[in-house]
């Protein structure tokens, strides 16, 4: 007798092991990258220096770096991706507690007294019983087709899939904010530069108005005066409101609080513009490295973690084994809970095989391999549009440079023609709606460059979050 629970033990021994052996078979392929054809280099040139990943950091405004570091720390679109990352951990951790046994421990007493009126209870027994049990239980699912690693693989892909929206997030935020902030600073130098013409209108008119009570101008000629400062003065109500909409919405993206959004201001330098160089991509770089873009990272970590469904759903098919086991000790009193005859042990094995369940199973398969193709199509797709934003970026900061000059050079000629129209007037030669023309060429010229300025500041943003900073 003593040999039979040997041989049954030997016998399970030799179950487990095989089943340890042919554990992580999978049904499905790993995944493979897909194969897209992309081109072998960049054909620009003129590369810029990036620190850290810090590129906002090349337009040299020590307050533009402060505020994107303050929409980096207090954003709350930052802040739901940062939480989704630690979700998609916590979510890891629990498809990953699969893999391992789970050890329950339990304890019980209990007293149980009979009644002695029913006449049933045997001749001896004790009215009142005891129990007294301590055990720890073990349950523990072979993985013999791979089902649970491949749930692992997907979770994990989900985990690596937000940690690059989260990064997505980071750079787009980081883009909004340098465009928002130089958008506030050409509308501060829009309205500066109207209300410094308006200056000069309101002045000019109160000389011309006295010059028409006295007979020196004609009517025409000073309402017409009139009017050009009342143009000249409808003109900063828009720019304030814009102005003021733009502001707004740039505390937003900090993350400042309602009173601060409603109350505060949003601090920005003044001064001399700093022209940009040109921001290319280096001569001979290996375009793959677009790939490394955090949305492109996103969508093929999506294209993993469904291929790895596909290995769930195909698991489903085949049998699952679980061992089930518990050891520990019962006894009727407390005293002899730990003793040689209180203990308890037990050993089991259970297979489950699917045998109809009217479609699920295939359906389940359907809808997996739908999503994996789904997400390739994706996938490609997101490449295609990367690739499209980068070229787009490249080409808008090079033409957003040739704008920035031309605007630069047509303002100086119209400063120019202002002060010779200021000096036809002073001598004679001609008339103040020749200066008056003249200044408004100016002030046109004057938003125009600003306008200009912000496009390429925006340009070279745009060209950063298209290359995944």
């Amino acid at each position: 007798m003593p040999r039979e629970p040997r041989a049954v033990r030997k016998r399970l021994s030799l179950m487990l092991l095989l089943c340890a052996a042919a554990a992580g078979c999978a049904v499905q392929p790993h995944y493979v990258r897909p194969a897209v054809e992309l081109p072998a280099a960049w054909r620009e040139s003129a590369p810029s220096a990036v620190v850290d990943g810090k590129w906002w950091e090349i337009y040299g405004d020590s307050g533009l770096d402060r505020l994107v570091e303050e929409a980096l720390a207090h954003n709350a679109d930052l802040a739901v991706a940062v939480a989704k990352v630690d979700e998609a951990r916590g979510l890891l951790g629990e498809t990953e507690s699969a893999l391992y046994p789970a050890v329950d421990a339990s304890a019980a007493h209990s007293r149980t007294r009979f009644s002695e009126a029913t006449g049933t209870l045997p001749p001896g027994t004790p009215r009142e019983l005891n129990d007294t049990s301590a055990a720890l239980a073990v349950s523990y699912e072979v993985d013999l087709w791979g089902k649970l690693h491949a749930a692992a693989r997907a979770a994990r892909a989900d985990l690596l899939a937000t940690e690059a929206a989260r990064d997505t997030v980071r750079i787009a935020l980081a883009a909004s904010v340098v465009k928002g902030y130089f958008a506030l600073r050409a509308l501060d130098e829009q309205v500066g530069a109207v209300r410094e013409t308006l200056a000069l209108r309101e002045s000019a008119l109160a000389l011309q108005k006295k010059r028409f009570e006295h007979g020196l101008i004609s009517e025409f000629d000073y309402r017409q005066l009139e009017a050009e400062a009342a143009t000249t003065r409808a003109q900063l109500p828009p720019l304030e409101r814009d102005r003021e909409l733009q502001e707004a919405a740039l505390a937003v993206l900090l993350g400042r609080s309602p009173k601060d959004i409603m109350d505060g201001a949003v601090p920005r330098a003044s001064g001399a513009e700093r022209s940009l160089a040109p921001t290319a991509v280096p001569s001979g770089l290996p375009s793959e490295l677009l790939l490394r873009r955090p949305d492109l990272v996103e969508t093929e970590q999506r294209l993993v973690a469904a291929n790895a469904r596909v290995a769930v759903a195909r698991s489903e098919y085949f049998p699952s084994i679980i061992l089930t086991g518990f050891l520990g000790t019962e006894a009727a009193s407390l005293r002899d809970l730990f003793t040689g005859p209180a203990g308890i042990a037990g050993l089991a094995v259970a297979a489950a095989q699917p045998v109809f369940q009217g479609g699920r199973l295939d359906a389940q398969v359907d809808v997996a391999r739908a999503r994996e193709r789904e997400a390739l199509a994706a996938y490609r797709g997101a490449i295609e549009i990367a690739f499209s934003e980068v070229r787009s970026a490249l080409a808008a900061q090079d033409r957003a440079r040739e704008s920035v000059e031309a605007e630069h050079t047509r303002a100086q000629a119209l400063a120019s023609a202002l002060e010779l129209a200021r000096r036809r007037y002073a001598n004679g030669l001609g008339s103040q709606l020749d200066v008056i023309d003249a200044e408004r060429n100016l002030l046109d010229a004057q938003v125009a460059r600003y306008e200009a300025v912000r496009a390429q500041r925006a340009a070279v943003a745009d060209l950063f979050r298209a290359l995944g900073g």
